[in-house]
């Protein structure tokens, strides 16, 4: 008899302990997924946005003495990263000319290169709202020269543009205009579009004078801005078309940016000037 009840005391026993690791692991694994589910709610909240830039346009996207991507329009999108959590915006650099084919894959999610709009942009991709720079395009010539003082005086003479780029645009379309007289040259890969001017294989280019007053101090260009601007272009992101929430939120953050002061110190720090409002 008091064996018996030794053993119903020890089975008893027995499926307390039982009882209570069950329990425990019960315990365990409910915090266990709850953490994880926590950690996978918080991964959702940030969606990582690729951001196509340049490294060789001066002061807007480029690689300075240590080696670090920086300019008016990357330090742009750092500032609309802060104003955005639920976003990270990281940068992928490559060829002005692979910029707009690598947004139409989705290799990116967004330019920032100073884009200006024009129809064959605007059929395929999204721009959003809010301008953040105002692009004074002009023709530019080697200081040394004092023949060419506008772009009608190009006719004869050979103007170097970059490919896919909105100064090609507008030298197609005053050509066009303008009985074709210029002969429009395409710089490709690699090529020194300064020490074409300089060596007098072409003689002249569009640009602005902010990225002109950084390449003399640079690299002495000994470059020079001629004429009256041949577009005062405003300046946006690009997305693709179906980047519609994207869009909203960049805009709203940049139109807070341009409110409290930040954008037109960026520019003048960047630009020299304050190019987001127009003269």
């Amino acid at each position: 008899m008091v064996k018996k009840r030794g053993i119903q005391k020890f089975r008893t026993a027995l499926l307390f302990i039982t009882m209570l690791a069950v329990l425990a692991g019960c315990s365990t694994g409910t915090a266990s997924n709850d953490s994880e589910s926590a950690s996978a709610a918080g991964d959702t909240k940030v969606k990582k946005i690729i951001v196509g830039t340049g490294t060789q346009f001066p002061n807007v996207c480029f690689i300075d003495e240590n080696g670090k991507l920086t300019g008016y329009d990357v330090e742009l999108i750092r500032e609309i990263d802060k104003r955005l959590p639920e976003y990270e915006f990281e940068f992928s650099t490559m060829d002005f000319k692979n910029l707009l084919l690598s947004l139409e894959t989705k290799k990116i999610d967004l330019i920032a290169h100073q884009m200006e709009v024009n129809d064959e942009r605007q059929a395929k991709f999204l721009f959003n709202d809010e301008a953040y720079n105002i692009f004074p395009n002009k023709i530019v010539v080697s200081q040394k020269n004092e023949e060419v003082k506008s772009i009608e005086d190009l006719k004869g003479k050979k103007l170097i543009v970059g490919a896919t780029s909105n100064a090609a645009v507008l030298a197609e379309k005053w050509n066009a205009a303008n009985g074709n007289g210029i002969d429009i040259v395409y710089s490709g890969a690699g090529e020194d579009t300064i020490t074409q001017i300089k060596t007098g294989r072409v003689d002249a280019t569009i640009s602005t004078q902010f990225a002109i007053d950084y390449q003399n101090k640079a690299v002495d260009a000994q470059l020079k801005t001629v004429g009256d601007a041949l577009s005062n272009s405003k300046v946006y992101f690009i997305l693709n078309k179906d980047e519609q929430e994207l869009k909203t939120k960049v805009d709203e953050a940049l139109k807070a940016i341009k409110e409290d002061g930040t954008l037109g110190k960026l520019s003048t720090e960047w630009l020299g000037a304050d190019y987001t409002v127009e003269e």
